[in-house]
């Protein structure tokens, strides 16, 4: 029997009626073999059935919010490559097919969907900037450089899907993929894809500044998990400097008279100075301890294959990404965009 690929697609969708069919028939354009999912995620419109009518596999997360849908749905499909896409009709679903062949030609972890804008409305008022300052701030904290952290177009391989934790509920998710990606330092490429506006009919369901505190108290939350010698480090400094600004004035004034006659200042500036040395030391700890849940973290992404292209699939196909190759940014392991790497 030939070997084929075994591709899923999930859509996570929350009242999408005007969008979702036209998702799903591009991506069944794209990639003809694979099997679409749609995750209904508590819709009260004709979501479900407009889905269905187009022919995508329909399941249920009543839980709100697209990060629940994404652990339901890594828990429930097994592919060789989990593609994941939005239901609004904004990202180039054709363009679906060559970003599925780049994860099996690297072979890569993930082939980032990096949002290139082509109708000044695609992006709500704000959210460019913001999507840029995120980012930055996860590019700081991690190392690597990141160009669009929150695209929630992407395609994963089976090994990265089983091994990422998918803890977060909303749509912070798309931040804990790429922090799990470059934490991990696992091989990914981004390629620049399209971004339009939404079809008439069709409401965002991102909030600007809820959802922006939350993926700030995440980035925040995974430093402080993943970085710990980082995070305890700047807040030893911070009660370091206090310390200093309260004791400095009473040892001076010891040294200029030879008495201490602010004792509770004295004793205040102390006390904060050992605090401050307690959590560094509380610091260095955890990192010994982020080390080895790392490595747990590694041990189990490797329990599954790289992605490997068919005997039969390889011959038939030159160019992976066909006219798009160009387009993409190849990555070693642990970058989103740099020099080529291996596996």
């Amino acid at each position: 029997m030939p070997q084929t690929r075994n591709i899923a697609a999930v859509v996570p969708c929350h009242n999408e009626e005007a969008a979702i069919g036209t998702v799903v028939r591009d991506l069944r354009a794209a990639l003809p073999d694979a099997v679409i999912y749609v995750y209904d995620n508590a819709s009260t419109d004709r979501t479900v059935e407009v889905a269905r009518e187009a022919g995508a596999v329909i399941r249920h997360e009543p839980r709100k919010g697209k990060g629940n849908v994404i652990r339901r749905a890594f828990a429930d499909v097994d592919a060789d490559a989990v593609l994941i896409i939005d239901g609004d009709d904004t990202y180039d679903a054709s363009r679906a097919g060559e970003l599925v062949d780049l994860l099996f030609e690297g072979p890569y972890d993930q082939v980032l969907g990096a949002r290139e804008e082509v109708s000044s409305e695609a992006y709500r008022p704000g959210h460019a900037i913001g999507n840029r300052m995120l980012t930055g701030a996860v590019a700081a904290l991690f190392g690597r450089e990141v160009t669009d952290m929150l695209s929630g177009y992407r395609v994963f391989s089976r090994r990265f899907v089983k091994s990422f934790p998918a803890l977060s509920s909303e749509f912070e998710t798309e931040t804990e993929m790429t922090v799990h990606a470059l934490h991990l330092r696992l091989p990914s490429v981004e390629v620049k894809t399209a971004f339009k506006d939404r079809p008439a009919g069709s409401e965002s369901k991102l909030r600007t500044y809820r959802d922006g505190w939350r993926i700030l108290r995440l980035i925040a939350s995974l430093a402080r998990r993943e970085r710990p010698a980082l995070f305890h480090a700047i807040l030893a400094g911070v009660l370091a400097l206090v310390g200093l600004v309260l004791g400095v004035p009473v040892v001076a004034e010891y040294l200029r008279t030879g008495l201490v006659q602010r004792f509770p200042t004295a004793i205040l500036a102390a006390a904060v100075m050992i605090i401050a040395a307690v959590v560094l030391m509380v610091g260095y700890v955890l990192e010994a301890t982020a080390h080895q849940r790392q490595e747990a973290a590694r041990l189990a992404y490797l329990q599954y294959p790289a992605p490997a292209v068919p005997p039969e699939v390889g011959r038939a196909a030159t160019s992976p990404a066909g006219a798009s190759a160009g387009e993409a940014s190849p990555a070693g392991e642990g970058s989103l965009a740099g020099e080529p790497g291996s596996a």
